[in-house]
């Protein structure tokens, strides 16, 4: 999506359900989660995957030795295994919960680069309660295969009933029930425009998304690299200054739905979304390489090197007692592009060093993945063969059933203390915190 910097935004203004205006305070810091603190602020989630992808969700140890974690000096690196051909237990990665949990607030998300738009993958920035559904599920930025839009999802307990007004008007809400009861698919607005999604969103170096989360609103705005207003970089969010949300839920009474949610990052492969047989069969893209989503994404590893997460920062603000301007009237505007609409989902090798890297290196154009290019020249000491990288090494020990079990049961995952200082080696983590099984749309 190409707006100009004046007219989107991510936070949105707070407009109640009659379509008025209404005054605010201004947010202050809470939290900020970037390079310095980032993987001792979050766990990791090593159980099975509760949608049921063909993935193996890691230990910090362990996706450290195969090379998933990382940091540049400014940025987090977080992907997926791209070497291994059919790996027994599902393509590693990595699914991290944040520590402390929030209700309401403003949760500023910098991205850089996201898991590009590739067949069997699915991956997702999402919030969720420890009581799911009751206390409710945000999917803020989430997609599969080769979609090129993001798709803005709550997850509630049964009487949430939303509408969209405030939207932008190239929006659609795909439903307006929440509840993750039935169909499970709860309530997606579809959003239109080339950028906020996999190989577009990276093509512009990413950028920022925003979720603003009140008593009468959750809403979510997205500024490209070129776009992001200066009282984001700058630390002092204004959302009256934005223009309307990308997508904005309004209608529930969202403090009885949502509570005490935790920030997740995660990659998963195939599973019940990504891999339903009739949405792998209605990509043609997909569906011409492999009879099934699992067969694909078990042979093609190399289709998986710009299927990685790199996180400037998250910073989550709370509404202070300092008293913000009046919020102005929203200025309507309609995107210039349009893209086709997104497939329904159905009812029911040795490490790189990064502290010899700069950004720059690291990604010379959009395309290029941290682990580099065929076609790129090596670093010293290393080789960009693919012949020549080792397969990462399997963990000496997998969790025992009744460990898997409780972690699923309680959504408890495993916790590690070691940090990952500026500098150090490329290191392997992928995980997913617990979600029950269901449908998404």
């Amino acid at each position: 999506m190409r707006l100009s910097a004046t007219v989107i935004g991510l936070a949105g203004a707070v407009i109640a359900s009659n379509g008025q205006v209404h005054t605010g305070q201004a947010y202050s810091l809470n939290v900020t989660y970037d390079q310095s603190n980032f993987f001792q602020s979050f766990d990791f989630f090593t159980g099975q995957d509760p949608t049921h992808g063909f993935v193996e969700y890691v230990d910090q140890t362990t996706a450290r030795q195969a090379g998933l974690l990382g940091n540049t000096s400014s940025n987090i690196i977080m992907g997926v295994d791209h070497q291994t051909i059919n790996p027994l237990n599902g393509r590693r990665s990595v699914r991290v919960t944040s520590k402390q949990s929030f209700t309401r607030g403003l949760f500023v998300a910098d991205i850089a680069h996201m898991p590009g738009s590739a067949c069997g993958v699915w991956p997702a920035f999402w919030m969720f309660g420890p009581d799911w559904p009751k206390s409710g599920e945000i999917d803020i930025i989430e997609g599969v295969n080769t979609q090129s839009q993001a798709v803005i999802t709550l997850h509630t307990s049964p009487g949430c009933s939303v509408n969209n007004a405030g939207s932008l008007p190239t929006t659609t809400l795909k439903s307006s029930d929440c509840g993750a009861y039935g169909t499970n698919a709860g309530c997606g607005q579809q959003v239109s425009g080339s950028s906020n999604y996999g190989d577009g969103f990276n093509a512009v170096q990413g950028g920022v998304y925003a979720t603003e989360w009140t008593s009468d609103h959750i809403a979510v705005w997205y500024f490209p690299r070129s776009a992001i207003p200066k009282d984001v970089s700058g630390g002092q969010p204004n959302p009256s200054s934005w223009g309307m949300p990308m997508a904005r839920f309004a209608g529930c009474d969202f403090d009885s739905h949502f509570s005490n949610h935790q920030l997740v990052f995660d990659t998963t492969f195939c599973g019940e979304w990504a891999g339903n047989p009739s949405v792998w069969a209605a990509d043609k893209t997909c569906s011409s390489m492999a009879a099934t989503c699992k067969d694909y994404v078990a042979a093609h590893p190399e289709a998986f090197r710009d299927s990685y997460w790199e996180v400037k920062s998250v910073k989550v603000y709370q509404l202070g007692q300092q008293t913000a301007p009046p919020r102005p009237p929203i200025r309507q505007v309609t995107p210039t592009d349009e893209q086709p609409s997104l497939p329904s989902m159905p009812s029911d090798e040795q490490p790189y060093p990064s502290s010899t890297w700069s950004e720059d290196q690291l990604y010379p154009s959009p395309r290029q993945s941290p682990w580099g290019d065929e076609d790129a020249e090596a670093l010293p000491g290393q080789s960009t063969s693919s012949d020549e990288r080792p397969s990462p090494p399997r963990p000496d020990q997998q969790p025992t059933w009744a460990v898997a079990r409780q972690a699923l049961r309680t959504g408890v995952a495993e916790t590690s203390s070691q940090a990952l200082p500026t500098g150090t080696d490329w290191n392997p983590i992928y995980r997913r915190s617990f979600r029950p099984v269901r449908w998404r749309s």
